[in-house]
């Protein structure tokens, strides 16, 4: 069985966990979050303990439980702490301002550019060239930073553009005669 699959997932204080034939919903602070369950595992509820199991013997079946199981604690774990990217602007006069559930980038193009973030996922600002964009979901908070990133991707010549917090570029070196 899958080692993943096989670990429990605790239930933290104010998290609550409904599970039907077809879905499992989870409840907390930050929301509420609910994903369609696959026919190849069971999910079972004990007390504050998650467990999840393959349905029956196949190799299918033994991936798709910890799949489920990974899926899962994200849930658990989005709904009680949420989860955050941060995303840093590199380059002479980038900047980004939040406002309301829009971000506006003036990333080097002639024009501004425009993103507005889906339902649940919040963007704020702490600097013009820093973006903090959270959420309940980590799936849809990691997209929404990609899709961001790629309006204007680190160059490999003079490292401008959007870049992840922490990210490392590797510079290149310029051309000789």
């Amino acid at each position: 069985m899958s080692r993943v699959g096989k670990m429990p997932i605790a239930l933290p204080q104010g998290v609550d966990v409904a599970i039907t034939s077809d879905q499992v919903t989870v409840k907390g602070a930050n929301g509420a979050l609910s994903r369609a369950m696959h026919p190849l595992v069971t999910v079972k509820k004990d007390g504050a303990v998650v467990n999840v199991a393959p349905a029956n013997d196949s190799p299918e079946a033994n991936a798709m439980s910890g799949t489920m199981r990974a899926l899962l604690a994200n849930m658990v774990g989005g709904v009680s702490k949420g989860f955050e990217k941060k995303l840093a602007l590199v380059g002479v006069g980038f900047r980004a301002q939040a406002q309301g559930q829009k971000l506006n980038l003036q990333v080097g193009f002639s024009h501004p550019v425009s993103k507005d973030m889906p339902a649940g996922v919040k963007v704020i600002t702490p600097t013009q060239t820093e973006i903090v964009i959270s959420g309940a979901d980590r799936q849809v908070v990691g997209q929404i930073a990609a899709e961001v990133r790629a309006i204007r991707p680190p160059e490999p010549y003079k490292g401008k553009g959007i870049r992840y917090a922490g990210e490392r570029v590797v510079l290149k070196e310029t051309k000789k005669k």
